[in-house]
């Protein structure tokens, strides 16, 4: 009887510990895996702002609260979620599952496999060819092309006898110079060596180069009259604000044109650019002297000048194709059957017609030309519906 009584309790003691042991077991790593879970806070107001631990909202000043726990990886088969997204502004998104200031859930937006990401609250749209012909899509290739920017710029025929004055002193204190190269004291020399020295600084002030000054040394006692009164050349200022000084430099071409003589271009060289910068205006002065058949330019004469630059090959875009957020910059790429895929990019100079694409496009790539606004809508229309 003793026999088969503990045939019967042995099984079932052996049972129970084995349950003991399963429930421990679970406790302990389901205790495991919610401390692994990260926990996440947001504020009611501003949904957007999440933080890892409670405090204030840094902006509005509220006490942050405690978020949902985050939705479980999708299973084999499932669509994983890309993001989630306020029933009432579409716009505001989250990476973790939360509600709004209203208690209402935000709602998954699931991603599909083979689809381009969304840019800046832009999604990727099809559209077939005839509602392309329809709103006049036109595209174009990135590619390396030579870039050109035409600086515009309001000028005057110069009237400078502050230079002129510079310039003349300047020429006597070389001539001075001269006179007492035989003297035997050092301190005639060395107050000659001083005021050719100030005469210096005052005209590489005024924006004359090395250069220019070894050219008035060596061209006797011309003193560039044509400052007070142009001749057959004359004095051209005009104003370069300060993001193009940049590509301003002494030897460029410039063309200027007045409206006291409507289509005749005058054309000269740059000379001199100013060492200062107006603080008044934010430009820097740019000397030119330009060609003045039968006297034409007469001083203080207004002129518009342009100045054509040439920045090399560079990697660029039509400018129409560059959508300006204020934020970022955008563009769409013409997957073709595949519709449009919105890419930020970040550029570089904009040219006259093309702008220098540094990062976001592929040379090859086509892009969006014309309607892009119309295809940024139903892009921006097509993120804000919730699939």
């Amino acid at each position: 009887m003793k026999v088969k009584k503990l045939a019967l309790i042995i099984p079932g003691l052996l049972l129970l510990a084995a349950v003991a042991l399963g429930i421990i077991y679970y406790r302990g790593h389901a205790g495991h895996g919610a401390a692994q879970q990260k926990e996440s806070y947001h504020c009611p107001m501003h949904p957007t702002y999440v933080s890892d631990k409670p405090g204030e909202c840094p902006i509005c000043g509220m006490n942050l609260v405690k978020s949902d726990t985050a939705a479980p990886p999708a299973q084999p088969g499932e669509k994983k979620i890309k993001f989630y997204r306020s029933p009432m502004n579409p716009a505001v998104t989250s990476k973790t599952p939360m509600k709004d200031e209203m208690g209402m859930d935000y709602t998954p937006v699931y991603e599909v496999e083979g689809e381009a990401k969304e840019v800046g609250g832009r999604a990727p749209i099809k559209m077939d060819a005839g509602k392309r012909q329809l709103i006049g899509v036109k595209t174009d290739k990135a590619a390396y092309r030579t870039l050109t920017h035409t600086v515009v710029s309001s000028g005057k025929v110069a009237y400078d006898p502050d230079l002129y004055q510079s310039i003349s002193e300047y020429k006597e204190a070389l001539i001075a110079r001269e006179k007492i190269r035989d003297n035997s004291w050092p301190e005639v020399h060395e107050r000659a060596e001083a005021l050719i020295r100030a005469s210096e600084l005052r005209l590489r002030q005024l924006g004359l180069s090395e250069q220019q000054l070894d050219e008035l040394a060596g061209n006797g006692g011309e003193t560039q009259s044509n400052l007070l009164l142009p001749g057959a050349k004359a004095w051209l200022y005009a104003q370069i604000y300060e993001y193009e000084i940049g590509l301003i430099k002494p030897g460029q071409e410039i063309e200027a044109a007045t409206p006291a003589y409507p289509g005749k271009i005058f054309r000269g060289v740059i000379k001199a650019v100013d060492s200062i910068l107006s603080a008044e205006t934010r430009t820097l002065r740019v000397r030119a002297e330009v060609e003045n058949p039968d006297n034409m330019l007469k001083p203080e004469m207004y002129a518009e000048v342009k100045i054509k630059v040439t920045l090399g090959s560079r990697l660029t875009v039509q400018n129409n194709a560059i959508i300006d957020t204020g934020t970022r910059k955008l563009l769409f790429v013409d997957k073709g059957e595949d519709g449009f895929e919105p890419r930020e990019v970040k550029t570089g100079f904009a040219g006259d017609d093309y702008t220098e694409v540094l990062s976001g496009v592929r040379a090859g790539e086509t892009v969006v030309t014309s309607a892009n606004f119309l295809v940024d809508s139903e892009s921006r229309l097509r993120s804000t519906v919730t699939e």
